[in-house]
């Protein structure tokens, strides 16, 4: 009896026990703690979020290149919404009762109990004028954030540009980004996205009955502060990049400058561009689509050409061949082929610009010899310590990729396209396993089944300027106060020649522009030793690309330059003389007082590919009255509306040679 008396009060102690918890946790729940409290769906309590400033971009001199500015969302919560004078509201945002209606069923459709937005980013005038009469429209009220800025309106293909998050973003983001957030879409901006973005803050808003806010909750105990982006410490020397976006305006091309010491990249344009600040706004989608409309843009403006482009390094590619010739020991500088004016790939005649009788390596690269170049590239490929030609062959592409043709370089940036070199599998299975030398003789000068990428085409040059190393290119120098680049836009990439290979190589790149027979005295500096090597690149379209590759100064390089103008034939002609006038700015800071005309010239140039021709539509048959008016009306003068541009004949590409045909020159 006694234990059943026991267990009773022991029973009884339990239920009290239990209950007292019960009170007592129900007590700090409504009385106690703010928590739940500011969990709750409150009419009265609104999170808002706070936008972090996104991270500014600078020039490699510390010039803002990218910064922001304030905008304003109209934000509403459908549940909430009552009878108003929308009228007077679309007035205000300025907008239709159409857009009205589509904005209210679009945030009703994501949520009837969470903040939407109904217009975004309005400017801080239609903000001001909401504010006074907010309280009129239940249901909305106001977020600030900031856009991107761009003030020298340049540089587009390099920023990329800030965009909303697509339903993509959002799953993939872990939670941090909701409907009407942004996100960096292209370029530096998509890059480095995760420091520039920042972080988020919240603020519990406390609203009165009339639909104005009284403060933040318990003095924002319970707030989060946002947190701006990193500040981005770019490679650009923006007097360069501005200089170079202004000679290929209305030219289609690219300009790549490095610093060869370190990989960083010192000017990045992409003809044709596009303002920065088009992609920013209210209005971005609609410029966007202009942009890509074809009959106003038909050159592809958001083609990023540094790293997109696809050019044969014709010519330009000769001082490489020659490098892998002296490491091979195949020639050395002072070996001497005969050029007659061409050279015979077994019964085919290739064609050279010159005839330079006997010719070494120095004036070989000098006068851009197609004989000499190919000469090399014979004794590469039929080497007796390989088995066949076809080894021979793939060792030869793996030596040339290790200069960063046919791979991607690794830069900084989205999107970045690996460029064309094939292995000898390619070959076989087009020609059989009896394809020789000859087969791709072409490639000896930089044509045939070979593409670079002007990127790779200026990191070429920086290994050739450093006498055999490279730094990964890459377009930011620093991010924040304390923190570094990543390990490897650090580390020198060698390219297994020894670095007396480079010296006579480089008497050929200075000949080229001092010399009274070089190829590029165009890109000539004065009282600085300049290195480079024109290419004209063939193009199936129309006329030949202009091309230019080169390093300044020779000793203690500084700038590595890579420069293709699209349609503007000879290297000399166009490329060559922009490399020169972006070197000398870099260098010196200006440009000589005897050179500006010339430079104010290339700038008004226009060399822009021919349109396609449109299709010939057949024309309806015409009775006998018809015809008579048609002959009539072709015998009237026609109005002159200015001589219209010859078109330019297609050349035809370069092709491997199985067929006796002969190969273009490159110069």
């Amino acid at each position: 009896m006694d234990n059943l008396f026991n267990r009773k009060y022991i029973i009884q102690g339990l239920f009290i026990a239990i209950a007292l918890i019960l009170l007592g946790t129900l007590f700090y729940i409504q009385v106690a703690s703010d928590k739940y409290f500011l969990s709750a769906e409150s009419n009265v309590l609104r999170k808002l979020y706070t936008f972090p400033a996104r991270g500014v971009i600078l020039d490699r001199n510390e010039k803002v290149l990218v910064q922001n500015e304030p905008v304003y969302d109209l934000m509403v919560i459908p549940n909430q919404v009552k009878e108003f004078d929308t009228l007077a509201l679309c007035h205000i945002v300025g907008i239709d009762m159409k857009r009205f209606k589509k904005s209210l069923n679009k945030a009703t459709v994501q949520s009837r109990y969470q903040p939407n937005i109904f217009e975004k980013q309005l400017s801080i005038q239609v903000y001001a004028a909401l504010s006074e009469q907010l309280s009129r429209f239940p249901g909305f009220f106001v977020q600030s954030r900031t856009v991107r800025y761009y003030p020298d309106s340049a540089a587009g293909h390099f920023f990329g540009y800030v965009k909303e998050v697509s339903p993509k973003d959002i799953e993939e983001s872990d939670g941090y980004y909701r409907p009407g957030d942004y996100i960096g879409k292209a370029g530096v901006e998509k890059q480095y996205n995760d420091v520039l973005r920042g972080e988020k803050g919240i603020i519990n808003m406390l609203y009165d009955v009339h639909n104005v806010p009284k403060g933040s909750y318990a003095e924002g105990k319970f707030d989060t502060l946002a947190k701006s982006g990193e500040k981005v410490v770019s490679s650009l020397d923006f007097r360069i990049q501005k200089l170079g976006e202004e000679l290929m305006k209305n030219k289609v091309g690219s300009i790549v400058a490095i610093e060869p010491s370190t990989g960083e990249i010192l000017a990045f344009v992409s003809s044709p561009g596009y303002d920065p600040n088009l992609m920013v706004g209210r209005q971005q989608g609609n410029n966007y689509m202009d942009l890509i409309n074809q009959e106003k843009n038909p050159n592809r403006v958001f083609t990023v050409r540094p790293i997109q482009g696809y050019y044969s390094p014709g010519s330009a590619f000769k001082p490489l061949d020659a490098l892998l010739g002296l490491q091979d020991g195949v020639i050395d500088p002072n070996t001497t082929f005969n050029c007659p004016g061409y050279y015979m790939a077994g019964n085919h005649r290739v064609k050279c610009e010159h005839v330079d009788g006997n010719i070494a390596l120095r004036k070989g690269l000098a006068r851009s010899c197609n004989t000499y170049a190919l000469y090399v590239f014979q004794k590469l490929i039929t080497q007796k310590k390989y088995a066949n030609q076809r080894i021979a062959y793939d060792a030869w592409q793996q030596k040339v990729k290790k200069f960063g043709l046919g791979e991607k370089l690794g830069v900084d940036l989205p999107s970045e396209r690996t460029g064309r070199l094939y292995a000898s599998d390619y070959y076989n299975k087009k020609y059989g396993k009896s394809w020789r030398y000859t087969t791709v003789i072409s490639l000896g000068i930089g044509q045939g089944e070979m593409d670079a990428t002007p990127l790779q085409m200026a990191n070429i040059m920086a290994i050739i300027a450093n006498r055999g190393y490279y730094v990964k290119p890459h377009l930011i120098k620093a991010i924040g106060e304390n923190k570094v680049i990543k390990k490897e836009y650090a580390r020198k990439n060698y390219v297994d020649v020894d670095a007396r290979h480079f010296e006579p190589v480089i008497d050929g790149m200075q000949d080229a522009v001092s010399a009274p027979w070089g190829t590029a005295r165009q890109s000539m500096i004065d009282n600085i030793i300049m290195c480079g090597k024109t290419g004209t690149v063939q193009n199936p379209r129309g006329k030949n690309h202009s091309v230019f590759i080169g390093f300044a100064p020779r000793d203690n390089p500084k700038i590595a330059i890579a420069v293709v103008v699209e349609n503007a034939g000879y290297g000399s002609s166009y490329a060559a003389p922009i490399a020169s006038y972006i070197t000398e700015k870099y260098l010196k800071d200006s440009i000589a007082v005897n050179k500006r005309a010339s430079v104010e010239w290339m700038k008004k140039q226009v060399i822009l590919p021919l349109p396609p021709k449109p299709k010939v539509k057949l024309k309806p048959l015409l009775t006998d009255s018809a015809k008579k008016d048609s002959i009539l009306k072709s015998t009237q003068k026609p109005k002159t509306l200015g001589t219209p541009p010859v078109p330019a004949k297609p050349i035809q590409t370069v092709k491997p040679i199985q067929t006796a045909k002969p190969i273009q020159t490159t110069k």
